[in-house]
């Protein structure tokens, strides 16, 4: 009997059963279900880390990454200008993602972020810092941030504790207490033990115990996360107040000089970009809210990329930095290239870069409009050669200065943003891998063939498997199974990533 790849025979004898009448009836969800539990079973006779059970064990819904987060209950985080609140947020995200700067006032509006400490997830919201006697921009400010404690469930007030209390916090204070909301006083800025008398003093404010924290370093701040937790509710009380999704973000990428800032300008229908044919005129990236296909979109031109960062100098140095940096943030790229030139190694290296970020992507050949018969043989050529490892993504040919089919980067832009999100039923999955592990086994090496043991999608955005074997699985043969992958499911527009953990059968 053939060795059919690890996966039992009794599925193929349950197929038979299913289709005894009609050979081309699909399995069902009950055949797809018994496949997934007895591979989970087999599984029992390997060694598995902790980090393997945890990830099998994971909920079908973690991978949703907007689940449930309409009931997440909000924190926000107030306090007066440059007491550290940002870098608090960044210190409870554990990534650099507020904007940080010695300066006070470099928070303006309420920022929400997805956060998690000890298992609980909860939306943090930063705001801006609150002066008394504010006016102009600055009273907005301060009204943000009122804002932010009304839709909120418990409340962070950062103090500084190196300055004080001073008549500000006092006046804080009595706003929080109208509001009646659980508040947990943080007297940041205590880097050592010498300064957390410094703490002590704030107890005068009445809010209870300071909890001394630097937001710079870490020092504390897990206390004041575990005090916050007691006091968070299960549920949000404001649920909606911060809702998740909002415009999808698009970056509009490539080497310099390729349209980016034009295609922005005739999408937005304005000259929001400066346009020049010097190439690099685009330094900052700049954000855009564009209605389009019934939609909206955030659109993010970006500075050219002209070579690898660690080559670049000067402007162009922080220039690359903050196209990266947009990149991360966004959802999908639309990587520009010009059809007049031919595509070269600064194109494939902004395609790699979108992929070696894990965002969706979309390829839009610009200036269409002026390629003509012969440059579009050679192009047809140069595609094939150049691109042949993206041959996933959508292609859109497009013309920046007149406006042609930009419509089309709708359609796919949606298709590439869907498959990013896609997940596959664990069930499906390993009845997929069974079918094809039967039809074509990995090839044996040594004497021994690794066998595949079971498979789960181990999250989204972008789509990442993971599958367990009993050896090494070969290169040759992952992206085989990777390519099987793409014509089953699709998953057109997005990089998908596929990790191997190779676990040996347990010693009696």
């Amino acid at each position: 009997m053939r060795d059919n790849g690890g996966f039992p025979h009794a599925r193929h004898d349950s197929r038979n059963d299913v289709t005894e009448h009609d050979p081309a009836a699909p399995a069902t969800d009950a055949d797809e279900a018994a496949v997934e539990h007895a591979l989970r079973v087999g599984l029992d006779e390997f060694e598995l880390s902790e980090e393997d059970r945890s990830l099998l064990d994971a909920d079908a819904g973690d991978l949703d990454d907007g689940a449930g987060a309409d009931v997440r209950p909000v924190v926000a985080v107030v306090g007066r200008p440059n007491v550290g609140k940002s870098t608090l947020v960044n210190r409870v995200l554990g990534r650099r993602e507020a904007v940080v700067e010695d300066v006070p006032g470099v928070t303006r509006d309420r920022v929400a972020y997805d956060a998690e400490w000890s298992g609980r997830h909860f939306t943090l919201v930063d705001t801006g810092g609150w002066e008394v006697d504010a006016q102009g921009i600055h009273l907005r400010v301060a009204e943000q941030a009122e804002v932010a404690v009304e839709l909120a469930d418990a409340v962070l007030f950062v103090v500084d504790a190196r300055v004080g209390a001073t008549d500000t916090d006092e006046a804080v204070v009595k706003l929080l207490r109208r509001s009646k909301k659980p508040v947990i006083l943080v007297a940041n800025k205590v880097d050592d033990q010498r300064t957390e008398a410094d703490a002590a003093m704030l107890w005068s404010l009445g809010l209870g115990e300071p909890y001394p924290v630097s937001a710079l370093h870490g020092r504390g701040s897990g206390d004041a996360l575990d005090a916050l937790l007691d006091v968070l509710p299960e549920k949000s009380a404001v649920g909606g107040a911060y809702a998740r999704g909002g415009p999808r973000r698009v970056a509009l990428l490539g080497r310099p000089n390729v349209g980016k800032s034009s295609l922005l300008n005739k999408l937005a229908g304005d000259d929001r970009v400066v346009v020049d044919d010097v190439a690099g005129t685009t330094r900052d990236p700049v954000d855009e809210l564009i209605e389009l296909g019934g939609k909206t979109w955030r659109f993010v031109d970006t500075a050219g990329i002209r070579r690898r960062v660690h080559q670049t100098r000067g402007a162009d140095f922080y220039a690359s930095l903050r196209t990266q940096a947009a990149l991360e943030k966004a959802e999908v790229a639309v990587v520009l290239i010009d059809v007049e030139e031919p595509i070269a190694e600064q194109d494939i290296r902004v395609v790699q870069q979108v992929i070696d970020a894990g965002r969706a992507l979309v390829i839009a050949f610009n200036k269409w409009d002026r390629l003509d018969e012969e440059r579009r043989y050679y192009l047809e050529r140069e595609i094939e050669r150049e691109l042949e490892r993206v041959t996933w993504a959508p292609r859109v040919n497009v013309s920046a200065r007149t406006g042609r089919h930009v419509d089309r980067l709708v359609p796919a832009l949606e298709t590439a943003l869907d498959s990013w999100d896609e997940r596959i039923p664990t069930g499906r999955l390993n009845a997929f891998f069974g079918e094809i592990v039967a039809a074509h086994p990995h090839p044996v090496r040594g004497g021994k063939q690794p066998r595949i043991l079971f498979a789960t999608q181990a999250s989204t955005r972008p789509p990442k498997f993971v599958i367990f074997a009993s050896g090494f699985i070969e290169a040759g043969y992952r992206r085989f199974l990777e390519r099987r992958l793409r014509e089953e499911f699709g998953f057109d527009g997005t990089p998908i990533e596929l990790a191997v953990r190779v676990r040996e059968k347990r010693r009696r």
